[in-house]
Parts: C-alpha cells; sequence; structure tokens
C-alpha cells in the first residue's frame, strides 16, 4: 500500500478515535555527540510506548484487524513476556515495533520519538541499529547462500559500525565466543549446523549491533527441549551484561516466567492482563490467564492426572455491554486486569481471597521449615 494511502488511513483512525499523535515540534533536536533518540531519552520514562495502536491488514476491501486499542509502556531494562496463543498478534505487535509490519493508527514512541508510520529515512536507519530482533526459525531467518561471517557481519556493513576491516574481524570474533560457537565456523554456512546453533548464529547476528532493546519472537519454539534452557540463559545473560530492554514473545508461561520481570497475557490483539512475572502466578484474575496456567505441565505425574483444563470461551465468561466497556484497570499496584465495572468488584473480592490463601501457604512453609 502506498505510503500517503496508509497516511490517510492512520490520520482517518486517529481522528475518528480521538487520538492526538506526538508534535515533532516538541522534540529536541539532535546535536553533534547526540542522536535524536538519545536527545530525547528520559532515563525514568518507558523505552518504547504503544499508544492506541492498531494493525489490520487489507485484502481487497476487506479489513482484517489484528490488533486494536493497544497501550503498553515497555520499562527500560526490563524483560517483558508477552504470552498468548497463536494468532493473538504477538509477533504482529513484535514486527510493528521493528518496523516490519505497518500500523494503521496510534503510534508507537521510542526513547519518547515517533517510530511508526512516516517518518524520516534518517531516522528509520538510525533506528536498525538500536533496535534489533531475533526470529523464531533458525532455518528461515538465516542466508542459505552466505557464510556465517556475511550474516552475523551484515548489520555492522550496512550501518558502518566499525573503523577497519581488522575491527569487524575483532567484533565478528568476539560475539560469536559470547554465543560459544567457534570463529573457525565463519566460513561455514547456514546448513552444516544444528537448530540450537543456528539460533545462536541468529543471536550473535542481533548482539554483534549492541542494541538497546531486543525482540525475542518464539527464540526457542523450533528447538529441542535440551537446548532450550541454554538459549535462554544466554539471551538473559546478553541482558544483564548490557542492560538491554527485551521484549520476549512466547506461548509457554512457565518459559516467560523463568525469564520475565513483567508478564502481559494478550489475547485476540488485546491485553487482558499484566503484572509481575510472579505474580501473575500467585493471583491470575482473568479467565484466559488462568486457562493458559492450566495448560503448564506439570512435573508430578500424580498430580498432572488429577489436573482440570480450563476452556476459555469469552461469550459464556463475560457479559459485556455497550455501555460499561472493558479496560485495563488496576486492581493493585502494577496488576492490571482487562475487566468492566461489575468484573472489577468481583475480580477485587478474588484477589483478597488469593492473598489470604497465599499468606496463609507461606506461613504454613515456614512452620514446616523452623520443625
Amino acid at each position: 500500500m502506498p505510503n500517503r494511502r496508509l497516511g490517510k488511513r492512520i490520520a482517518e483512525y486517529n481522528e475518528k478515535e480521538g487520538f492526538i499523535p506526538t508534535d515533532e515540534s516538541t522534540l529536541k533536536a539532535a546535536s553533534e555527540d547526540q542522536d535524536i533518540f538519545e536527545a530525547n531519552k528520559v532515563e525514568e520514562d518507558p523505552i518504547v510506548q504503544l499508544k492506541d495502536v492498531k494493525i489490520s491488514f487489507k485484502m481487497g476491501t476487506t479489513e482484517r484487524i489484528v490488533v486494536e486499542h493497544l497501550n503498553l509502556n515497555i520499562d527500560r531494562g526490563e524483560i517483558l513476556g508477552l504470552v498468548g496463543e497463536s494468532g493473538s498478534g504477538k509477533t504482529t505487535i513484535g514486527r510493528a515495533i521493528n518496523r516490519i509490519n505497518e500500523v494503521s493508527g496510534g503510534e508507537i514512541l521510542y526513547n519518547g520519538v515517533p517510530i511508526s508510520g512516516n517518518i524520516p529515512k534518517e531516522r528509520e536507519k538510525l533506528l536498525k541499529t538500536k533496535v534489533q530482533m531475533v526470529f523464531q526459525d533458525p532455518g528461515d531467518s538465516l542466508n542459505e547462500r552466505a557464510n556465517i561471517d556475511y550474516i552475523v557481519s551484515e548489520g555492522l556493513r550496512a550501518n558502518h559500525l566499525y573503523t577497519d576491516e581488522e575491527d569487524r574481524l575483532h567484533k565478528v570474533e568476539d560475539i560469536m565466543h559470547k554465543v560459544g560457537l567457534r570463529s573457525e565456523f565463519l566460513s561455514r554456512y547456514p546448513h552444516e549446523f544444528s537448530g540450537g546453533q543456528r539460533q545462536r548464529i541468529g543471536i550473535a547476528r542481533c548482539m554483534v549491533m549492541n542494541p538497546e532493546f531486543v525482540i525475542a519472537d518464539e527464540p526457542i519454539s523450533a528447538l529441542d527441549v535440551s537446548i532450550r534452557a541454554q538459549i535462554l540463559n544466554l539471551i538473559k545473560q546478553f541482558q544483564q551484561e548490557n542492560n538491554m530492554t527485551v521484549l520476549f514473545i512466547a506461548h509457554d508461561l512457565s518459559v516467560v516466567r523463568y525469564i520475565s520481570d513483567r508478564i502481559a497475557v494478550i489475547y485476540a490483539g488485546k491485553i487482558v492482563e499484566l503484572t509481575e512475572a510472579n505474580r501473575l502466578f500467585e493471583a491470575p484474575l482473568h479467565p484466559y490467564t488462568k486457562s493458559l496456567l492450566t495448560a503448564v505441565p506439570i512435573p508430578d505425574p500424580q498430580v498432572e492426572k488429577k489436573k482440570q483444563i480450563v476452556t476459555y470461551n469469552p461469550r459464556e465468561s463475560h457479559t459485556y455491554s455497550r455501555e460499561d466497556v472493558p479496560y485495563l484497570r488496576e486492581i493493585e499496584p502494577g496488576h492490571f486486569v482487562r475487566c468492566d465495572e461489575k468484573e472489577f468488584a468481583l475480580y477485587q473480592k478474588e484477589l483478597d481471597r488469593l492473598n489470604r490463601e497465599n499468606a496463609a501457604k507461606a506461613a504454613q512453609n515456614q512452620t514446616e521449615g523452623d520443625k
């Protein structure tokens, strides 16, 4: 779709929904020693903000809305887990932040600077050095006709992030060592490696750019169980060493709990629950969150046999009206649930009950520990 038509569509949506985009004239200009993202950076503010974002795809006259009215802040230095079933819009959101998918309304900000819609070419090129993505399928995301040296250093070459050939080769060999691969592999091709090794190459290609923000799109779903923990630890290690921010997309809550600081649960393009990782497991409130939790395998076979799987049907679980529209409400500090006024009161009672049960369990564990 031509940019002119897309821009008109975004403007029509924003006007209809009453959304006011960020005024470009209020942004601080880039200086000689700072780019526009650094100039507008505020440490206390979220690194990425999605404001009333709509993402849709058009086939002829038919428009398929995947995400609508999405509001989400990703805090600087955190790992935010985005979890939901297939087709819920997880990957679409990640690709929209990386400008692979276009937004149809609202806006996405990076360090307070708009990065969605029509932006200057210089800003788009600069964004590629700050935002990188680890793709789901390590086989399809690597160029089979290029050797590993070319694949890993492609971003360095495109953005001129090295002084000379010796510096480029040093950066590539260094990042290969960090992901656990030998420098001798640089002359080889992707088909010569296993799935786990290919994913390490994909991570090396991403991390050699020294990004501030990484989108990890189900990076372990195509890997063997024995390799998954290694890849998770590798991502976590890079995040801690470089103080990166990571959007970790997955459909397995047990994996997301291990790596994430906060978890956002998404269903049909809408965030239904958002809170700290451990808190989501201690006090799940939304019916869809409970449904996902019952799908997490339990190591004890006796307990697993007795477990009851909860299925989520939005028509049976909710009775929304046009007068009382559901939206993300803060039910306790840092814990948000999508609900209407009636559900909010019920969730508050349920939260009180869960808090009492958790406190009783903690006291019992303490007593048993003292014995």
